[in-house]
């Protein structure tokens, strides 16, 4: 009975350790679009995978993985969050050569604009927006309930708009100073 036992927890281990590696690239993408940055995206992987490793006792249905590591992974990615916003890092982003000089302006406006925003709403606009999860798929990645991911995302969009706005008068009052 307890070879029994065992088999089953290493065959769930390996079983793990494949979910998680197929999980990496996806992960990475995920982790990037929330933080902006490459290597703490690489970071927030690695400590999310460490922590799915501990918790795998913790996963009953293997058929809901996906949400469970995007879940862990989310909260590593606010915890970065809510430290950057404790102490602000600066970070370039690499310009894509395989745009018009419009939408790097544009990506570099918005980026700006996201930054401006509390972590907790730079999280829920780059899951919703950024790796196109449905509403539902965002409250089950962080474990809210639907309709309060709805309102706040309603809210991060009005304040989107308003840090659109407070970039583009700035900008405007640096091009009027260098006249």
């Amino acid at each position: 009975m307890l070879d029994m036992a065992i088999e089953a927890g290493a065959r769930s281990d390996d079983e793990i350790r494949s979910l998680l590696l197929a999980r990496l690239p996806d992960a990475h993408r995920l982790a990037n679009w929330i933080l902006h940055d490459p290597i703490a995206a690489e970071d927030a992987v690695q400590e999310a995978a460490l922590l799915a490793w501990d918790r795998r006792r913790s996963l009953r249905d293997p058929s809901s993985a996906e949400g469970w590591f995007n879940r862990i992974l989310v909260n590593v990615c606010r915890g970065e969050l809510r430290r950057r916003s404790r102490r602000p890092v600066l970070t370039e982003i690499e310009p894509t050569s395989d745009g018009a000089p419009g939408a790097l302006a544009v990506r570099d406006e918005l980026t700006r604009a996201i930054r401006r925003l509390v972590p907790d709403e730079q999280l829920l606009l780059a899951l919703r927006f950024g790796r196109d999860m449905t509403v539902p798929a965002v409250a089950a990645a962080t474990g809210m309930p639907e309709g309060t991911v709805k309102s706040r995302l309603h809210s991060a969009m009005e304040h989107l708009r308003a840090a659109l706005e407070a970039e583009r008068r700035a900008e405007r009052r640096l091009e009027e100073s260098m006249r």
